[in-house]
């Protein structure tokens, strides 16, 4: 689901290290982006599911032995682009490795993180 005409993208990220998490957050307000912001699998759950997202930026491995995959499979289902942000490439079991997303490896500039999450939208609108 993509915003209405004249507001902003939405784009939502999920990490559960607050420092990454801010650094990507500011990094989708530079590129003009609004960010919706999670920290484990329920609050990204539920914005997903009460918000019009355009992208997502989603942390593989949330702790306690959660993945993001729940949320991957949502946005799949309703066609919403997103990036797996990993450093856990190597131990990434096939699950997560068939979700689809455009892996980006960790560490990256959060620019670069949010650029290659928007990139989709760019084409949809050529």
């Amino acid at each position: 689901m993509l915003p209405s005409a004249g507001e902003p993208c939405r784009v939502l990220v999920l990490d559960d290290e607050p420092l990454i998490l801010l650094d990507l957050e500011f990094a989708v307000e530079d590129a003009g982006c609004k960010p919706l912001t999670a920290l484990d699998l329920v609050e990204a759950l539920a914005i997903v599911q009460n918000n019009a997202i355009s992208a997502a930026i989603l942390d593989v491995s949330l702790g306690q032995g959660q993945t993001c995959e729940q949320v991957a499979r949502t946005l799949a289902g309703m066609g919403i682009p997103y990036v797996l942000h990993t450093g856990d490439l190597d131990r990434m079991d096939e699950a997560v490795r068939s979700l689809g997303g455009t892996l980006v490896p960790k560490p990256t500039p959060a620019a670069v993180v949010v650029a290659r999450a928007l990139e989709p939208l760019a084409i949809r609108q050529d």
